[in-house]
């Protein structure tokens, strides 16, 4: 099993926007939903795949815990009623949103409880998001490497995150970018530009390709048309290594998702 590099985003989308959203994008051949229970549109997502009708076999959804079901004892029912909501058997992907705040929740307990999900056949994948170097190994040492498959961390080109990039990728973790265009931020610099300008390309495309390039996944969101059909066409992008260089530069440690009570001690 492997993450697919390319998907759709749904955060803070909802109700009839969501529906629209993932409709556009399956039309124009995504296959690729994130969502999670803090986002209150997974009703909605399974409402736009089922009215696709597309195989649910041609599809990889992923779900996220949400930080007051991580117990043992909560963990399970929730992803059950995420299903539910969802309109499917199982999801592709479960992840651990953010880590327990104040460790209230240990990882090794609701990593442990993720993997009794797997192996009740609810997910087929097991993950986590937000986590620093720290709790990933916690994490590897509740339920093993080979059974994380990803964390879903914030990044793009303002905040680049290669301590925590690096040690992933030594343990054969892979890296999921979200909030890759950096909120739209990235879309304005001079540097993406000229990029984009060189290859007859979108800013999104280029930063979009700059993260898959690298071996992250990434899940970027849009309710237009024509910007989810450009995101796609991310994936027939190369960039050269001069423009791979000019992206790296652009690290300047700013992170824009930092919710108090939430965020771990990051690297």
């Amino acid at each position: 099993m492997t993450i697919p590099a390319f998907g759709l985003g749904t955060f803070r989308l909802q109700d009839d926007v969501v529906i629209h959203s993932v409709k556009t994008a399956l039309e124009l051949g995504y296959r690729t939903i994130d969502t999670a229970q803090i986002y209150e549109n997974e009703a909605a997502v399974g409402q736009a795949i089922a009215e696709s009708g597309i195989e649910r076999s041609e599809l990889f959804v992923t779900t996220k815990i949400w930080v007051e079901n991580l117990s043992a004892e909560k963990l399970i029912p929730s992803l059950k009623d995420s299903l539910f909501k969802l309109r499917t058997d199982y999801v592709d992907l479960t992840l651990i949103h953010w880590p327990s705040p104040g460790a209230a929740v240990s990882v090794k307990e609701s990593m442990q409880a993720l993997m009794a999900a797997k192996e009740a056949g609810l997910t087929r994948q097991i993950g986590i998001s937000n986590f620093p170097i720290a709790l990933m190994k916690e994490a590897i040492e509740a339920v093993g490497v080979e059974n994380i498959a990803t964390n879903q961390i914030e990044l793009h080109p303002y905040l680049q995150n290669e301590q925590v990039v690096e040690f992933a990728q030594e343990q054969g973790i892979r890296i999921t970018s979200y909030m890759t265009l950096a909120y739209g931020q990235a879309l304005k610099d001079e540097v993406i530009k000229a990029i984009a300008q060189k290859h007859q390309a979108t800013p999104a495309q280029v930063v979009l390709a700059w993260a898959m390039q690298l071996g992250y996944a990434v899940i970027p969101s849009s309710t237009k048309r024509e910007n989810l059909a450009g995101n796609l066409h991310a994936q027939d992008l190369t960039l050269d290594r001069e423009d791979m260089d000019k992206i790296h530069a652009l690290d300047r440690a700013q992170r824009m998702v930092s919710p108090e009570g939430l965020s771990p001690s990051w690297d």
